[in-house]
Parts: C-alpha cells; sequence; structure tokens
C-alpha cells in the first residue's frame, strides 16, 4: 500500500520529523495531490518559532503554498495540475456569496486547519482548485508556482481591492518574500511604484522586478520619509494625494511609517502580520478622509488571472525563489529564521 510522507512538528521551535501514513480514504469532494512544490512562508515560522496557534493541535504539518498533480478522488481533477489555494472558502455562506470568500468564516487552511504542504501528498477539498494550464509550464516548473498560493496571490488580492489607477502612486513598504511581487502587480496595473525598505539588496531585488524607484529608509524619522515621497512625486509629476500605500513588512516599524504617510484619500492596506502592536492617531484617517483595508489571503476566484499573468510574463517569480529538497526542512526553516536566505524557498518532495 502506498504511503504518505509528512514532515511535522510537536512542540513551539521543536524539529520537524518525518512520518509515514496510508494513503487515506477519501470523501466525496476530496481529492489526493501529489506535492510538486510547497513554499515556506513567514506564516510557518510564526506557527513554528513565535506561538502563533494553529486551529489544529500540534503535532502538524505546516505549509500552504502547494502545487501538484492530482492522483486520486473526483474524476474531473485526475492528472491536472493544480495550485492549491492557501484559503479554501465553503463556497456557501454569506461572507463567500458577496464576494468575501476570503475570510469565509467555515475555511479551511492547509497547515492550520489540517495537515499542510510539507508532504509527498495531501488531501484538499477540490471546489476551489485552480488548475495550471500547459502554457504556464513553459517557463517553469510546477514545483516553483506554488509561490502563487500565497505570496503572489495575496498581494495580488490587496491590490486588486485598493482600485489603483493609472499613475497612482503605489508605495510598497517591505521588498521580501512578498513584498517582491508586490513591486510587479502595482506595476501591472499601471502605479508608479516606489518600494522602501532597510535593506539594500532587497532593494536592488526590487528594482530588478521593476521598481520606478527604491529608497532606503533606514535610520529616518517619518517626517523625513514622507518629505522625500513628496519630492519624488513633484519629479514625477503625479499626485500629492491619493498616494496607495501598501505595508507589507510585517513589522511595527513598517505599519507606523505606512500610517504617517497618510495623506488626503489615501488608501493604506495592511498585509504583513505581526504580534506586535503600534500606537497611531486615528483621527488622521478622519482628517484625510483615508482608507484603512486589510486583507487575509486571496478569494480562489481571482487565482486563474494570477496564473495568467505569470504565464504571459507580466509576473516573473524565477528569479525570487531557490528549490531546496523537503528532507531539508530542518535547516531550511533555522536559516529562513536568521535571515540566511535571499530568496524564497520553496521545498520539493
Amino acid at each position: 500500500m502506498e504511503k504518505i510522507i509528512k514532515w511535522k512538528f510537536k512542540e513551539l521551535k521543536g524539529e520537524f520529523y518525518k512520518t509515514e501514513e496510508d494513503f487515506p480514504e477519501l470523501k466525496t469532494g476530496e481529492v489526493l495531490v501529489k506535492v510538486a512544490g510547497c513554499g515556506v512562508c513567514h506564516t510557518d515560522i510564526s506557527f513554528w518559532h513565535d506561538g502563533v496557534k494553529t486551529r489544529k493541535e500540534l503535532p502538524l504539518t505546516l505549509g500552504h503554498e502547494i502545487s501538484g498533480t492530482v492522483i486520486k478522488g473526483d474524476t474531473h481533477w485526475i492528472n491536472k495540475n493544480v495550485i492549491i489555494p492557501a484559503v479554501l472558502p465553503c463556497g456557501e455562506c454569506e461572507l463567500c456569496k458577496n464576494g468575501r470568500s476570503n475570510i469565509c468564516q467555515k475555511q479551511l487552511m492547509p497547515g492550520n486547519d489540517f495537515d499542510g504542504g510539507f508532504a509527498s501528498h495531501i488531501v484538499v477539498p477540490s471546489r476551489f482548485l485552480c488548475e495550471v494550464p500547459d502554457n504556464a509550464l513553459k517557463n517553469y516548473s510546477l514545483s516553483e508556482l506554488a509561490v502563487i498560493a500565497d505570496a503572489v496571490s495575496t498581494p495580488y488580492q490587496v491590490i486588486h481591492k485598493a482600485s489603483i489607477h493609472e499613475n497612482d502612486l503605489a508605495i510598497i513598504i517591505g521588498t521580501g518574500g512578498i513584498g517582491i511581487y508586490a513591486v510587479q502587480i502595482a506595476r501591472l496595473f499601471g502605479a508608479k511604484v516606489l518600494a522602501l525598505d532597510i535593506n539594500d539588496e532587497k532593494l536592488l531585488n526590487a528594482e530588478k522586478a521593476g521598481a520606478h524607484r527604491v529608497l532606503n529608509i533606514k535610520g529616518m524619522d517619518g517626517k523625513t520619509i514622507k518629505q522625500k515621497i513628496k519630492e519624488i512625486t513633484r519629479q514625477w509629476n503625479v499626485s500629492p494625494y491619493m498616494w496607495k500605500i501598501f505595508e507589507m513588512s510585517g513589522t511595527a516599524a513598517g505599519q507606523e511609517t505606512a500610517f504617517n504617510l497618510l495623506t488626503f484619500a489615501s488608501t493604506m492596506s495592511v498585509v504583513g502580520f505581526t504580534m506586535d502592536k503600534v500606537t497611531v492617531r486615528l483621527s488622521n484617517l478622519m482628517a484625510m478622509d483615508a482608507t484603512l483595508i486589510g486583507t487575509w489571503g486571496c478569494k480562489p476566484e481571482l487565482y486563474p488571472e494570477i496564473v495568467r499573468h505569470v504565464a504571459d510574463g507580466k509576473i516573473n517569480i524565477k528569479d525570487f525563489i531557490e528549490e531546496k529538497p523537503l528532507d531539508s526542512i530542518n535547516e531550511v526553516f533555522q536559516n529562513t529564521l536568521q535571515h540566511k536566505y535571499k530568496k524564497r524557498i520553496i521545498l520539493k518532495p
């Protein structure tokens, strides 16, 4: 009988260990996916190291950025290459029916509600799988496309939500594993893209990704940062108002910077996650008639158009990922925690 190999952890900061399980009996609406690749996300680190609680009790297999091939279950999906959305909604509730399926309260998240993608195979509902067309595999392997499930789709949803228009100023704060795709997507939507970070290497990547300009804000106070951005808007002849601000760093400093950059009719989007708290004057939102929005994952309905943009070369993932064997998971997590990687790691079974 064939086995599923899973890498689990059972205690905070504990080592991952390999287990084997028999292929399960599938329920109606479920499929068994042979995992091609699974990306290592900051959220995985938060579960494993920072004490963020998973909804399923430990021990648990992490991993929610997953691509693979359906090998069992719903006959419609057999032998199809797929991306598994990081958020799997029910499709029937009030939120789902009102275009907010990404925050469905019955949602299932791999590596949180059930065993995730750091495994040889995974059982998932088939309803919201995203099929990978053949043309997407001309320039990418199926394993490389795993990052679409979160690192690409999450910024795509929030930029879509922020209603960027041609020649808007898009300020991307934090150009790491998610911010690097936000740079590309904001430009794809027609914005003038300014990337902010405190790391020159990350800013160099942002330039390669298409940022029109980058700014290292290390050591700057909020007033100085805002003055420098106003100078840039004058040079670019773009509006000093209605800035679209995207906080991608998942740090208290990044969130404070983003809030301080609010100007009249701005939209600030909170994407990065941190357990830290910040102190801000909410009355600024009132005084500037500004908008503050959050985002959670990406609704599955947007995945097909994201895959098309990747297949058409409009979103580049190749330069910002690195693949490693799944068996190196303990080393990879330790190195990721210590910020030793310059690219997002995809673990391959």
